[in-house]
Order: structure tokens, then sequence, then C-alpha cells
């Protein structure tokens, strides 16, 4: 069968391409809902006001979502999409070279960069943040936002149990909070400076706990 040609308008040139069309949209979709929620809050970012800093019609919105949570944490696993784009990856995966401590220093240091990243950290901090408060929110960040990457902390710990490097008796869904939740909190609450040299430390203090005995 012959390839069709798409159709031309009466001025001879191609018609648009509405994928083309859709992806911009959404990607003004994404930034403008990020930018409003880090600007003015939670409770004061609306889809309509998403849709006019987007430059496009609330139905758009609506199409593709179906509330203003929705919008903003799919902007905001997007960025965590691009970041690990940019490193060369399809996603997040967490180091396994075989030296716990050094694997776990290097992802709470790539976390803390990115905590002090003001693109990531107005907007997360506003979400969680409304999570504490807004209990339908706060089980879909935890689902979609913060329950992978917990995962891949269990899965990590798991596999220095199996080599034997941590004790065989611990919960790693309990052994991830000491490095994980020290930093959160510190984070959130602005109890102190985030810093590479803090996680690592949080990772040697933990550690000592942790090492067969």
């Amino acid at each position: 069968m012959a390839v069709q040609k798409p159709p031309q308008p009466a001025s001879g040139k191609p018609a648009p391409d509405a994928g083309r069309r859709s992806e911009r949209s959404r990607r003004a979709i994404y930034d403008a809902a990020l930018a409003l929620v880090a600007e003015v809050g939670y409770p004061r970012t609306t889809v309509e006001g998403i849709a006019a800093r987007a430059g496009v019609g609330k139905q758009t919105i609506y199409r593709w979502w179906s509330s203003k949570a929705d919008v903003l944490l799919e902007a905001f696993l997007d960025l965590g999409e691009q970041a690990a784009r940019a490193a060369g990856q399809e996603e997040y995966a967490f180091p396994d070279t075989g030296d716990l401590a050094a694997d776990l220093k290097t992802v709470l240091r790539a976390t803390v960069d990115e905590l002090r990243d003001p693109k990531y950290d107005a907007p997360y901090r506003a979400l969680a943040a409304e999570g504490v408060v807004n209990e339908p929110l706060g089980r879909v960040f935890l689902a979609r936002l913060l329950e992978p990457g917990l995962q891949l902390y269990a899965d990590r710990l798991r596999s220095a149990q199996d080599a034997g490097q941590i004790r065989a008796d611990i919960d790693p869904r309990i052994a991830l909070e000491l490095f994980v939740s020290p930093l959160a909190q510190r984070w959130l609450q602005r109890t102190g400076p985030i810093s590479h040299e803090y996680t690592d430390t949080l990772v040697d203090y933990a550690l000592y706990g942790l090492l067969p005995r």
C-alpha cells in the first residue's frame, strides 16, 4: 500500500503535527504546575491557574488529568525521569558495587544535591507539606513518589544481607529509615543544614549498628 502524505491546507503548508503540539502543551503544563506550587503553595494552586500560566484551556488539563494533584505529581515524576535520562539511565537505579557504605553514601549525596536544587526543593517541599495535612494527597505522594525510592533502599539492604555484610535478622524496611528519615526531617523542618558530610555521617552511624555481630 502506498504511503499517503498528510493532508495539505490550502496554503500548501503541511498540516500541524498534533502529537508535537500535545507534547509542547504537556511540557508547558508541567512547568506551570511546578512553578505555581513553588510560588504560591499547593492550596492556592488551581487547575485554572496552571492552565493560564501554560497558555492552554483548562479543558486540555482535564483531558489528561483528573485533578491538580495528578498534574503536580506527574510533573514531579517527570523531573526525576529527565534527571535519569540526563545521567544516561532509563530510570533511577541503586548502585551495587559490593561496598554497601559507599553505595549508600553515593545515593544520599545525590539526594542532598537534589534537595538543595531550587528546581526540586520548592515544589517537593510544597507537596510533602500538603501531604501531611491532606491525607488523600499524602497517600498518592507516598505511593507514586516515595515508595519506589524506598523500595530501592530495601532491595539494596537485602542484597547486603545475602552477602553477609549486615545482620540477617534486620528488617530492611526499618533499617532504611536510619538513613532516609533523619535527612527528610532535617530538610523539611530545617533543623540543620544538609550536606554530603551529614549524610556520610548518617551512614557511618547507622552501619555501626547493622554490622554482623
